[in-house]
């Protein structure tokens, strides 16, 4: 799983309102795109200079502003000023390591959650920090790296859908809705890890089936952080009572909920397998070594009557019939045949082997 390291120690030594960029400041380039629209009209292009979206900032149209990056915290900053974003909101837009919140304060509503992607290539699960601000005419949203799981949104206004005809509260929704439909398609990926890894430990675990199963341990804990708290945040989302939040969008929000606690009882029940993997692991061990014991046994037990032959006939007497019989050693060998073949033939009828 991709993940971030944040300096918190370098963080708490800094005044309220500093921004950074996983603790340092940076001088970055980042991709700005903007999607103006309302019922009849639509606008989208890439903006080169953060002031070509200051204009949108008093249309009566709806505007999206996406900034893909967060490597240049003064582009950031001189937007949050046009568009009078507190300084502590913008802190929170670069603390990537934060939990999925919501708050509202009277002229915006600030939302953070995670977006998760599966890279099929290294086959891990990369959670990227994704935050939006709502006003009354446009919603900003700020993503740590290009690249998301917007495009059917972005389709959805080109075509003229029904996404244009409602205000950005809408929009926010069906940001929030692409993004968990998202996490179906990570759970279905994760489905696939642990019945992969659960028939593995079935088969033959190894150690290195143990390291797998640490590491799936860790993807749970991180993806048990992303998931859970959305559900408390959509929840005040549509309990909300601000009025950039309209009714007729929250009935939609209840929907995302509902998808929200499915996924969450989803990965409920793939961190319950994992946590059973370690009994199937040792389980495994266990009847791996037993059947070495059992094949060792039964060697021991075959030797152990060939054994007294040899050893009563190795004496070193002279009264022994048997050492002066011309047919003595052959008979030996052919009694000690007979006894393993009889040994064999008796654990094959209690399926010993």
């Amino acid at each position: 799983m991709s993940r971030h390291r944040h300096t918190l120690s370098k963080r708490a030594v800094q005044p309220p309102g500093t921004l950074h960029v996983n603790g340092e400041p940076a001088d970055l380039s980042v991709q700005i795109t903007v999607i103006d629209y309302d019922a009849t009209h639509f606008q989208e292009k890439q903006v080169d200079q953060i002031r070509e979206c200051f204009p949108f900032r008093d249309t009566e149209t709806v505007t999206w502003i996406n900034v893909d990056g967060l490597g240049n915290p003064q582009l950031i900053e001189d937007l949050g000023k046009c568009f009078t974003i507190h300084p502590l909101i913008l802190e929170d837009i670069f603390n990537t390591g934060q939990r999925p919140k919501m708050e509202d304060l009277g002229e915006y509503i600030y939302l953070n959650l995670k977006m998760l992607t599966y890279i099929i290539t290294e086959k891990e699960i990369k959670i990227e920090h994704i935050s939006m601000v709502i006003g009354k005419n446009f919603l900003i949203s700020f993503q740590e790296d290009i690249g998301d799981v917007f495009d059917p949104v972005r389709e959805r206004i080109r075509k003229d859908g029904r996404i244009r005809k409602f205000g950005p509260d809408y929009l926010a929704y069906a940001l929030i809705d692409g993004i968990v439909d998202n996490y179906f398609a990570v759970m279905e990926k994760l489905e696939d890890q642990v019945e992969d890894l659960e028939e593995e430990l079935v088969v033959s675990p190894t150690q290195e089936s143990l390291q797998k199963i640490n590491r799936l341990k860790k993807d749970m804990i991180f993806l048990r952080k992303s998931v859970w708290p959305l559900r408390e945040m959509i929840n005040n989302l549509e309990r909300s009572e601000s009025p950039l939040i309209k009714e007729s969008t929250k009935i939609y929000l209840r929907d995302v909920y509902d998808h929200t606690i499915q996924v969450i009882d989803t990965l409920e029940t793939f961190r319950d397998m994992v946590s059973g993997m370690i009994d199937i692991y040792l389980s495994g061990l266990s009847y791996k070594m037993n059947e070495i014991m059992k094949v060792l046994t039964l060697i021991a037990t075959i030797f152990i009557p060939l054994t007294f032959v040899v050893g009563l006939y190795g004496m070193n007497f002279k009264n022994m019939p048997e050492i002066d019989w011309e047919f003595g050693y052959y008979s030996v060998l052919v009694v000690m045949g007979i006894m393993v073949l009889g040994m064999l033939t008796y654990f094959r009828r209690k399926k010993w082997i």
